[in-house]
């Protein structure tokens, strides 16, 4: 029987790294979340559109600073070497690259 090919419990900055990318891709969900509430509470009642105009403004603009917080907390860990997709060396193709000049003859 063979080993598993990773560890069973992550590193800790591994496992940090992982979460943060999947907040990360949490954020378009809650950007459309945000951006559906004044349609579905405009169905009752006409609200002033400057009402609705500063909402979505204000939407938006903390969608934009979600991201760039958490993009700079994940900008902070360093790559995992273990993790597939990044590499130890600078300059090493990633994983299924093809070599430059050696494509599809």
């Amino acid at each position: 029987m063979r080993p598993p090919a990773q560890p069973l419990f992550l590193a800790r900055q591994s496992y940090r790294r992982r979460r943060l990318i999947d907040a990360l891709r949490l954020v378009p969900v809650l950007g459309a979340l945000l951006f559906t509430v004044p349609v579905l509470g405009a169905s009752g009642h006409a609200g002033s559109s400057f009402g609705g105009a500063l909402y979505l403004f204000l939407s938006w603009a903390l969608l934009i600073l979600l991201t760039a917080l958490l993009s700079r907390r994940l900008a902070r860990l360093s790559p995992d070497p273990d993790e597939p997709g990044s590499s130890a060396e600078p300059g090493a193709a990633p994983p299924g690259a093809v070599p430059p000049g050696g494509g599809g003859g």
